[in-house]
């Protein structure tokens, strides 16, 4: 299962209540105060990782709940403070903020530990129900989920809030929830006109909030084309991936991932991109889902099948396809481009390539076949080349 958007809830440790205590042995009845102050509560922390693709530990894992840090104790002890706790995602995720629900009114917002978590339990008992929506083939449709699967679905679009961090680099951390601290205890309140407070500071609460984690994927070349182009036979020959491949549209349903390695041990990554539609700039057949992931890539390169096998022009798809790119991002026109001409083993490609030129002229393009290995030398130098002047 490939996941690459999940809403979780995160929420960082409490800090120990600082104690009440005095200071008592024998021969001495009456010591000063000697109360520890509290323990820090835990943080929550990002950690960018290559070597995961998508967000499936997020989706079972939606809360992401830190330690307590512990209250203080007599004879001047210290409580210990609460573990953070380490969140791996891959690279490539961008956190966004939600909003924070409004409170009832009357609700106190000085409300105590006990009270918080009392309220957050009723409010995550209460039923909720969420309508979905998305397009598919140009007809919107609504689906009603529960609370419990609502929690771990996320409309493909959705008003994310505010972007608070972009974790693109291995080993990149990002603090999302930063515990709360210990309060004193009454030792540190002791003045020469007031030896004996009887009182001591509670901890500090931990940040909380809901995020929203978006994947988007760190690749040098993205292969953008209309379904059954034969995106994923090219992955498949160039690199060690092994997607799915079968003669109809909608093969790939997810971004595929493939490492291209040069004999030299030059390593490009590409992303195959499932088939877009007409219209997936307006998120038809999901196409918000599938063009997010292009959005890093360095080039790009447009797969077009010369052979019109499902009764499409080639240089109509070529046309659709810069005319999707440019209504979802105009950024994505501006990285460089190429277009390669796939399936030339057919009879009638030939002739659809002379057309292709006249019709779309001043636009390079590479003839290749996927399928029989012809052409994959030429489009490996190019996309190295490419890359290296991207």
């Amino acid at each position: 299962m490939f996941i690459d958007q999940i809403k979780v809830y995160a929420r960082a440790g409490h800090g120990g209540k600082g104690a009440v205590a005095f200071h008592r042995e024998a021969y001495i009845p009456k010591g000063g105060p000697s109360g520890g102050n509290g323990g820090r509560g835990g943080s929550v922390i990002l950690q960018a990782d290559h070597d995961l693709n998508n967000l499936i530990n997020q989706y079972y894992q939606p809360r992401l709940i830190a330690q307590d840090g512990q209250g203080g104790l007599g004879k001047g002890m210290d409580g210990l403070a609460g573990k953070d706790i380490l969140i791996k995602v891959p690279c490539g995720t961008l956190v966004w903020r939600l909003p924070q629900p409004e409170r009832p009114p009357g609700e106190d917002e000085d409300g105590d530990q006990e009270e918080t978590e009392s309220s957050a339990a009723l409010q995550s008992s209460a039923s909720r129900r969420a309508v979905i929506r998305h397009s598919l083939a140009g007809k919107a449709q609504e689906i009603d989920l529960s609370a419990e699967d609502a929690s771990n679905v996320v409309p493909v679009i959705q008003p994310k809030g505010e972007l608070v961090a972009d974790l693109t680099t291995d080993g990149q951390q990002f603090m999302l929830c930063k515990g709360g601290r210990g309060g004193l205890g009454n030792r540190n309140f002791a003045t020469a006109a007031r030896q004996t407070p009887r009182f001591a500071q509670p901890g500090e609460p931990g940040g909380e909030g809901e995020y929203f984690f978006e994947l988007r994927i760190m690749a040098e070349v993205g292969l953008v084309g209309y379904p059954n182009a034969g995106k994923s036979t090219l992955l498949t020959a160039i690199s060690k991936a092994r997607p799915k491949i079968a003669a109809y549209p909608f093969t790939t349903l997810h971004p595929q991932i493939g490492i291209l390695e040069y004999p030299d041990f030059h390593r490009l990554t590409i992303c195959d991109v499932p088939g877009l539609i007409e219209g997936a700039h307006e998120n038809v057949g999901l196409g918000h889902a599938f063009l997010r992931h292009i959005a890093r890539c360095k080039i790009l390169v447009l797969m077009v099948d010369m052979a019109g096998t499902d009764a499409r022009e080639p240089w109509d798809d070529y046309r659709k396809l810069r005319r999707e790119l440019e209504l979802y991002d105009p950024a994505l026109l501006e990285k460089p481009q190429y277009v390669v001409a796939n399936k030339m083993d057919e009879p009638v490609s030939a002739e659809n390539l002379k057309k292709f030129k006249r019709r779309v002229p001043k636009t390079p393009v590479l003839p290749i076949s996927a399928a029989f290995d012809q052409g994959l030398d030429e489009f490996k130098t190019l996309i190295r080349d490419a890359v290296a002047k991207a």
